[in-house]
């Protein structure tokens, strides 16, 4: 497998052009909404005392990832009515989907799941639905904004600032609400979370900012159309039937590697805030040790992880990623059985964000380098939902899977759901017709 000798000073250049500047501020706001409907949102429901199970079946929220290639083709080629004609079909988009995620967000600050968990799951739903719809349009965004050379360090930048909010949206969250407790008070207090959604809402606002200064990507040429059917061919067949077309029966192989490739990491995440809770850790100690080494380990992951993919080609930072993935899952399942062990909790946590950096930026040179640029949006969509759709079904029963065998059992099992993927990765790498960016 022939790799592309860059030098590393031009490797490590390409982070600061503007193409990569303004993915790490728009990664940050799509990685944003995600853990406020799912990892902080399970801390806030076990503080308030919801069950496990409901927890776990309530991560189904997260659904609306999984299903968004059905509305990709819309986001695709539907224009938005006046926004568009003055921001362009990506920008419009954009900017929509993010005023629904800050309007989601302060609907669920207001409702407290102690008295009413209902308001608090709709408005769940509503951030969900306006964080997938930024996806689509971001990531075609993204691999409309530079060639096929620089997609890896895109991809790279896009998930520092990703991580860079997950963290913000976790650590942040859990700090902001430590923080707006009521001095002396002991136990639950609503109005500490109800403060820290807010917070996070007003996060948006660069992401925002961004899509206003930015500019348009060059608009492709869409062929035209006659009728409503025309229409609907364009949109909805033709972007699926040119990725058959292109890989034949080795679309199968690559489709079950996307459906799979993050299924430890997903489904473990569900429980991982519930387990700090049971284990005693404050809101306070998970903040502060995944602010301080989730982001450095974070920063450094990405950056290896792009770095990598550029030198030895992504297949070989894939099969890396998917190992660390897999190990990361078995210190939690030491981690669980030491009770409350901070200098253990700096250790895993470290691991874990190194490991999860280094996946997801090969993995996401990856998927852009599957789609066919006519098709951007609608391709991508396709790949990121499968890639979700598996792990998030399985992660609902995450909650019944520990109250029935324990945390320690649940993050062996997680582990263990990493080692098919091994396989996938390898006989990938091992097809005739090699990938962009695999070489």
């Amino acid at each position: 497998m022939s790799v592309s000798k860059t030098s590393w000073t031009n490797s490590l250049r390409v982070y600061l052009e503007p193409a990569s500047l303004r993915m790490l501020s728009l990664g940050f706001s799509a990685g944003l909404p995600l853990l406020l409907v799912l990892g902080t949102l399970s801390f806030w429901l076990r503080e308030a005392g919801i069950d496990r199970t409901t927890i776990g079946y309530l991560s189904w929220v997260g659904l609306a990832y999984a299903f968004k290639w059905l509305w990709a083709p819309l986001v695709d080629r539907l224009p938005i009515p006046l926004l568009t004609r003055l921001l362009g079909r990506r920008r419009s988009w954009l900017l929509l989907s993010q005023a629904a995620i800050m309007l989601g967000l302060v609907a669920m600050s207001f409702n407290d799941p102690q008295v009413a968990l209902l308001p608090v799951v709709w408005g769940a739903l509503a951030v969900a639905f306006g964080s997938a719809t930024q996806d689509i349009a971001l990531d075609a965004f993204r691999i409309e904004s530079a060639d096929a050379d620089r997609q890896a360090a895109l991809a790279a930048t896009y998930q520092t600032g990703y991580r860079l909010a997950m963290i913000w949206a976790g650590a942040g969250a859990l700090w902001l609400a430590a923080r707006a407790e009521t001095a002396g008070a002991v136990g639950y207090q609503h109005g500490a979370w109800h403060s820290a959604y807010l917070v996070m809402a007003a996060s948006m606002l660069p992401g925002v900012l961004t899509v206003l200064l930015s500019h348009e990507p060059l608009q492709r040429s869409q062929p035209e159309t006659k009728n409503a059917l025309d229409w609907l061919r364009g949109a909805l067949v033709e972007p699926f039937a040119d990725f058959l077309t292109r890989y034949r029966w080795q679309a199968v192989l690559i489709l079950a590697l996307i459906a799979t490739y993050r299924i430890s990491d997903v489904v473990m995440g569900i429980m991982a805030n519930p387990f700090y809770v049971d284990m005693g850790y404050s809101k306070d100690e998970v903040a502060a040790v995944t602010k301080v080494f989730g982001v450095i380990m974070t920063l450094v992951g990405a950056f290896i992880g792009g770095v990598l993919a550029m030198r030895l080609g992504v297949m070989r930072v894939l099969m890396l990623g998917a190992v660390l993935s897999a190990a990361s899952n078995l210190l939690f399942a030491v981690l669980s059985t030491h009770g409350h062990d901070l200098n253990g909790l700096i250790f895993v946590i470290s691991a874990d964000n190194l490991s999860s950096g280094i996946a997801s930026a090969a993995f996401i040179a990856y998927l852009s380098s599957l789609t066919n640029v006519n098709y951007s949006a609608t391709q991508y969509a396709l790949f990121s939902s499968m890639m979700l759709l598996l792990p998030k079904f399985l992660a609902g029963y995450s909650g019944r899977y520990v109250d029935a065998f324990g945390y320690a059992n649940f993050f062996v099992a997680t582990a263990m759901l990493g080692v098919p993927v091994l396989l996938l990765v390898w006989l990938t790498s091992r097809q005739n017709r090699p990938l962009a960016l695999m070489e």
